[in-house]
């Protein structure tokens, strides 16, 4: 409960590129590389929840370093490099933009569409006679796209064919086949169940296949207890055999103490469902009790002990984003500030950022739109960075927009314009003054202010 208001709902970094925002991370391309930043929010029911949850980021990122460092030898992965707990550093792949799922058991939304009748599933056809919760006879492979926004829709072997050539549809079942196998055997060492899982995979530049996003996490897949299978299913399948219930569905509307309690996102969208939610026709998903979150933050910290065999530390009490911001400066990934200079010519721009750079400050030149609204959103985006930020105008048309700057605006330019700002300043001045706003962000930028400080004095002890 203490760290309830510890969480991360986002972390937007403008040094490290243009942010793509997925549901639960922010992804930046950098270079050759790919930084994703994994927040604390939860997605259920393809809405987005209010709540934010303590440790989830952190927690998937832990487990699938763990998964990745176990299943090397069937697949190589993208990893780099773990910066921060909810930092993860990848090599840029191209995307397959395929959800490659394995199941295990007659389960989930599988299990709702089967009971309503339905027997093919991504061109597999499944026997009459099973029950929710059934262990099938061998795992299924049922890929879907890989939608943006919305549902993903299931696809056949010929569909991903189609996408990807038959040899790479081939080689990407063929490996989350692999790792669902190794995945089931690590689980059942640690007393779980592997039921279901998705895997996306990428390939490099010469066309070798990653995976390239999660593995084996709570958000990925379901699990349940071999002890909690074990004590229930047997009794779902009695009580299924009396001919008293149409589907496991009903029987468990009957005999709730037969659900099997998971360790997944299932406990999430239980509690939605609890709530009165009903995905079909809510526009928005109501907002879980303290008690509801700190519950599942347990089960995201419990699943990773148990999947590890690690134990969970909890991380000190400070605000995520600025411990986010201080391990990618550990990393030298960062500076930890940055100028936004807005509307400047290219002579104009490159005076300023030889100014700003003399102090290794990093800037980016943006060009306003002239519609004001989308203007106004380009600096609400900016508002919402982690690190410090200072903007320079450097035409009169950015004033408006710019007055809803959170962040300190200075005005650069040679005519008398009309600014947001109270201050107008040359070029030099722009980068003296960034650097005394980021010297207390930035050890970098203070180094080199000093230095510039004490050769400034020793100019003045010359001249006297």
């Amino acid at each position: 409960r203490e760290y309830l208001d510890l969480t991360l709902p986002e972390c937007f970094v403008p040094e490290l590129g243009d942010q793509k925002q997925g549901k639960v991370r922010s992804i930046y391309f950098s270079g050759d590389n790919v930084v994703m930043v994994t927040n604390d929010r939860v997605s259920a029911f393809d809405y987005i929840l209010p709540n934010l949850i303590p440790f989830k980021g952190q927690v998937l990122n832990m487990i699938s370093e763990w998964a990745f460092s176990q299943t090397k030898d069937i697949i190589p992965n993208a990893l780099i490099e773990n910066v921060d707990a909810s930092v993860v550093v990848q090599k840029k792949m191209k995307n397959l933009n395929v959800e490659l799922i394995v199941r295990g058991y007659l389960w989930g939304s599988m299990a709702a569409a089967y009971e309503k009748g339905d027997r093919v599933f991504c061109g597999l056809k499944l026997p009459e006679g099973l029950i929710r919760f059934q262990k099938l006879d061998k795992p299924i492979f049922t890929p879907t796209t890989k939608a943006e926004v919305g549902h993903d829709e299931n696809m056949t072997m010929d569909d991903m064919e189609k996408l990807l050539g038959k040899e790479l549809a081939k080689k990407a079942m063929d490996a989350a086949m692999q790792l669902f196998q190794r995945g089931s055997e690590l689980m059942k060492k640690r007393g779980l169940i592997l039921l279901d899982t998705k895997y996306e995979f990428g390939v490099d530049e010469k066309g070798v296949i990653h995976v390239i996003d999660e593995v084996n996490t709570p958000d990925s897949s379901r699990m349940c207890t071999i002890e909690e299978y074990e004590a229930k299913y047997p009794k779902i399948a009695a009580e299924m055999k009396k001919g008293e219930h149409k589907n496991v569905t009903e029987l468990m509307k009957a005999k709730p103490e037969l659900k099997m309690k998971e360790f997944s996102k299932q406990y999430v969208r239980d509690a939605l469902l609890d709530l009165g939610f009903d995905p079909t026709k809510d526009k928005s998903a109501p907002k879980l009790s303290d008690d509801q979150v700190v519950e599942c933050a347990f089960r995201y910290m419990k699943i990773y002990e148990t999947v590890t065999g690690n134990k969970f530390e909890f991380p000190p009490k400070l605000a995520p984003e600025k411990r986010i911001i201080a391990n990618l400066q550990k990393a030298g990934m960062i500076q930890g500030c940055m100028a936004i200079i807005v509307d400047a010519d290219k002579s104009l721009a490159d005076s300023i950022k030889k100014e700003l750079s003399s102090f290794k400050i990093p800037s980016k030149t943006v060009s306003f739109p002239t519609d004001a609204d989308a203007a106004g959103k380009l600096v609400a985006e900016y508002n919402k960075s982690t690190e410090p930020l200072l903007m320079v105008q450097c035409s009169e048309a950015a004033s408006a927009a710019l007055s809803s700057s959170l962040f300190p605006v200075v005005s650069c330019t040679s005519n008398g314009m009309k600014s947001a700002s109270s201050l107008v300043c040359s070029p030099e001045n722009v980068g003296r003054l960034a650097a005394q706003m980021f010297a207390h962000s930035s050890k970098d930028v203070r180094k080199l202010l000093e230095a510039n400080i004490d050769e400034q004095q020793r100019k003045k002890a010359r001249t006297a």
